[in-house]
């Protein structure tokens, strides 16, 4: 079999894991898929792989960043403290090995939650607080997804220039 489909097929796989650690944040997620772009590149050491990167890269770098401003720029909006997500973050990781998988989204509920609870002594303040932290999260997540699939497509269509011109 050809190194460079054995390449392809290995790049195509953690595009793939990275395109889920988008939305499972205990995957990793842009990051993977940019390394993978770049090894794709690396290994074909032809201009359509560092074409491909070239683009893949900087839609990436969007996604991260879109994603970051969309929860953030919300969260501060709503004065929703750091230490809120924090918590929400710890449980989610304990959540998800006592639950693998749902457990990190449940416990990132509950964790923000109980963390806005005590800061507002009040339920119904809490749970507001608490869906807009979530709504701002997951904004983030599906704009950090679109970039990170206009990517995965960029390595998709260099794919087919690739193997189709071969």
């Amino acid at each position: 079999m050809d190194a460079h489909i054995i390449w392809t097929v290995i790049c195509g796989v953690a595009i793939l894991v990275g395109a889920a650690g988008v939305i499972i944040p205990v995957l990793p997620g842009s990051l993977l898929i940019g390394v993978s772009l770049l090894a794709w590149a690396l290994a074909l050491g032809e201009p359509v792989g560092w074409v491909v990167f070239g683009v893949g890269a900087p839609l990436l770098a969007a996604g991260m960043v879109s994603s970051a401003v969309l929860t953030g720029r919300a969260m501060k909006a709503r004065a929703i403290p750091g230490r809120s997500v924090v918590a929400g973050l710890v449980l989610g990781v304990a959540g998800f090995f006592v639950v693998p998988v749902v457990g990190l989204l449940l416990g990132f509920a509950v964790g923000l939650f109980l963390a806005e609870l005590a800061r507002h002594k009040s339920v119904k303040p809490a749970v507001s607080s608490s869906v807009a932290a979530l709504k701002a999260t997951g904004l983030g997540m599906l704009a950090e997804f679109g970039f990170a699939s206009l990517a995965a497509g960029t390595w998709a269509a260099g794919v087919l220039v690739y193997f189709l011109n071969r």
